[in-house]
This record gives C-alpha cells, sequence and structure tokens, in this order.
C-alpha cells in the first residue's frame, strides 16, 4: 500500500508538468543594456485568440518573457536596439516571427534577433522544417526578391524589364510556395503545421477542391481548434465569392458617418478593396488605382474602400495623403471588420470585382492583373 503511493506522490509533479500551460522566453543577444528593450505581440492561434503584447528591458543582453496558454502561439518579437520605441523597431529594425508551445525556449545571438539560435522548442523545429519543404517564408522570399534588385547595376534597376523580371520570378517562388502547402497539409495531417500551410494557402488558391479534402484530412484535433474553425469559415466564405457568386451584400458608414451598402453600386463594375491605413502593400497600390479611377470611372467603374482600421484618424489621414477619392466605409472593428469577416478575409489588401448584377466576376486581383481585367471589361 505504501509503495503505491509513493509511487502516485511521484506522479503528481509529472502530471502537473504534462499539464502546465506556461511558457517561458529567455533571450541573450550580447552584451545589451537598456535602453535597448524588446517588444513581444504574441496570439495563442490554436484555441484562444485574441492578441497579446508585453515588452521587457534588456540587461546586460538578457530578457524573458512568461505567460499561459493552451495550444500553439504565433509572435512578433522586435528588438529597438537603441530604446528609439516599438513602431521603429517593428517596421525598419530588428525583428523576427515566429510560432511556438507550452516550452521553455532560449534565444541566443551575439549581435540581433535575426540571427538568433533557437534551443528547447520543438514547435520552432518544426516550423523550420516546415519552412524548408514549402520553400521558405514569405518574409524570406520578398527578401531575395530585394536581393536580386539590389544586386542589379544602377542602369538595370532603372530598367522596367529588369524590375518585370525580378517580380516574375518573386511571383513564381511565391506561386510553387503555395503549392507546396497544400502538398505539406496533405501528407502531414497531424502536424499543426498542416493547419497553418492551409491558412496562408487559401489567400493565394481557389482551388478549393484541393484545400478542402486536405482540410477535411487533418487531425481532428487542429480541425476543431478556434483556428481550425477559423479556416472552416473561410473554406465557406471563399465559396460565397468565387466568380459566378453573388457578393454577399453589407452595410457599413464611411467617413462622415453615413450608411452604404453595397447593394447601391448596383449597375456599376465595382472594386471591393480591402485595405488599411498600416497596410503597406496596400498603400503601394494606390496610386495604381487611382489611374484606374480615373481612367474608367465614367464608364461605370467604382472602388468600395473598406479598411480594416480602428483609429478613424489614422484612415481618414491616409484617404487624404493618397489622396483616394472614391467611396470608403469603416466600421473601425480592425481585423473584426464585419465585411472583412463575411468575406473570408485574412490578409490585405484583398479585393474582389463585382459586376453591375452583383455577381462577383474576379478575386485577388491587383496591379498588371487587375488593369487587364478592367481593360477586358471596360474596353469594349
Amino acid at each position: 500500500m505504501k509503495k503505491a503511493l509513493l509511487l502516485t506522490a511521484a506522479l503528481i509533479p509529472m502530471l502537473a508538468v504534462a499539464q502546465s500551460k506556461k511558457f517561458t522566453i529567455t533571450g541573450k543577444i550580447g552584451s545589451l543594456n537598456a535602453p535597448a528593450r524588446v517588444y513581444f505581440d504574441w496570439t495563442d492561434f490554436q484555441n484562444a485568440g485574441g492578441g497579446k503584447e508585453d515588452s521587457a528591458d534588456v540587461v546586460n543582453g538578457t530578457f524573458k518573457f512568461t505567460g499561459e496558454m493552451s495550444g500553439v502561439a504565433t509572435c512578433r518579437m522586435a528588438l529597438a536596439h537603441h530604446g528609439d520605441g516599438k513602431m521603429k523597431a517593428v517596421y525598419t529594425g530588428d525583428v523576427i516571427y515566429f510560432n511556438f508551445g507550452k516550452e521553455n525556449i532560449t534565444i541566443t545571438s551575439k549581435d540581433s534577433l535575426s540571427n538568433a539560435v533557437f534551443k528547447g522548442s520543438k514547435i520552432h523545429a518544426e516550423e523550420d522544417a516546415y519552412n524548408k519543404e514549402i520553400g521558405g517564408t514569405v518574409m524570406a522570399i520578398t527578401k531575395q526578391a530585394n536581393v536580386d534588385f539590389s544586386a542589379g547595376t544602377a542602369e538595370q534597376r532603372a530598367d522596367t524589364n529588369f524590375i518585370k523580371t525580378i517580380d516574375q520570378r518573386f511571383r513564381k517562388r511565391m506561386h510553387d510556395r503555395t503549392a507546396a502547402q497544400l502538398k505539406y497539409a496533405k501528407e502531414h495531417p497531424n502536424s499543426i503545421f498542416g493547419l497553418i500551410a492551409l491558412s496562408e494557402a487559401i489567400n493565394a488558391s481557389r482551388d478549393m477542391d484541393q484545400i478542402i479534402a486536405a482540410y477535411e484530412g487533418l487531425n481532428p484535433q487542429f480541425r476543431n481548434s478556434k483556428k481550425g474553425q477559423e479556416l472552416d469559415k473561410r473554406i465557406k466564405s471563399v465559396k460565397l465569392t468565387t466568380p459566378g457568386a453573388e457578393a454577399p451584400d453589407f452595410t457599413m458608414n464611411d467617413v462622415n458617418g453615413k450608411p452604404v451598402s453595397l447593394k447601391d453600386l448596383r449597375g456599376k463594375l465595382v472594386l471591393l478593396e480591402f485595405w488599411a491605413s498600416w497596410c503597406g502593400p496596400c498603400r503601394a497600390e494606390n496610386p495604381n488605382l487611382r489611374e484606374q479611377y480615373k481612367m474608367y470611372k465614367d464608364k461605370g467603374f467604382e472602388i468600395l474602400g473598406v479598411s480594416l482600421d480602428s483609429d478613424k484618424g489614422k484612415w481618414v489621414d491616409a484617404i487624404a495623403k493618397d489622396g483616394i477619392p472614391w467611396i470608403h466605409v469603416s466600421d473601425l472593428k480592425g481585423w473584426s471588420n464585419e465585411a472583412g469577416i463575411l468575406y473570408g478575409v485574412s490578409g490585405v489588401p484583398a479585393g474582389f470585382l463585382i459586376g453591375p448584377d452583383g455577381k462577383v466576376v474576379g478575386n485577388n486581383l491587383r496591379g498588371e492583373s487587375l488593369n487587364k481585367k478592367l481593360a477586358e471589361l471596360l474596353n469594349q
């Protein structure tokens, strides 16, 4: 009896460890000291959702974050080496993105987060293997495109054909990455990265038969998770917004608080453009949209911009600075924008071209692909 009690007592600490929801991330980056500061934004995307943020001073190169979670989290970690604030660190500084679990993780480097080595994280090791199999992260592919551009001579960098070649190479790598993600999800149904792969691939691929088959083959644990349920909703949303489907109607207030409905624009060719003031690629596309609007607005073309901003001041300021004169609406709920949820938007920019009859005629169009489609439909 005593032996049985001892065995039970010995199992208690093991059970506590197994059920622990805590994680610890300890960093050691050279010998940095204050005012250096690390900013940590993370979301337990598998089960809990909802973003959390934290920050810590760097003391003799070290910093530490702890927290509780129930599944797997994704995060952004940015290091302001000179204490010059979060925004500068995130957008122009030393920043990394990674996934992690209920683990004790160490991050070490002589000089920066971007060169850090991870230890103690099975999730991160699995993520590394996943990224190698699919051809790299979006950031890595984008960085390579920038390297390719910088490697050109001054004359080449001014040559539109040179730029076009780099762009085509970038798009092919992204296309191949999407195909590899679908393959990964199909072949790794018991990996959280199978779910992640599908959640990303659905943004670029409209091969719903493949996506649905891979989704249905996922471990029920992942399908029933918060992220799995969100993916299921997005699959249904994509079905609603495929070419030929009637575009889901919604009503939202413009910058003056006046309600605008998508149905109000029946009879026109409408680009439903999801964007945000903080989205660099969205703002970079605005000059092209301005030109297309000027060219076709008298031929029945309209743009309905739906902002995923939560700050009205920044939204209105971006409209003014970019000189974009079309219709703008927002409920100022950020990523919880009701029209964005309705259309399954998980990244911006995201555009849907809707015909005069209210049916979707194209999606995921921008740049030259959008221009070509507009010319095809309006130059008749």
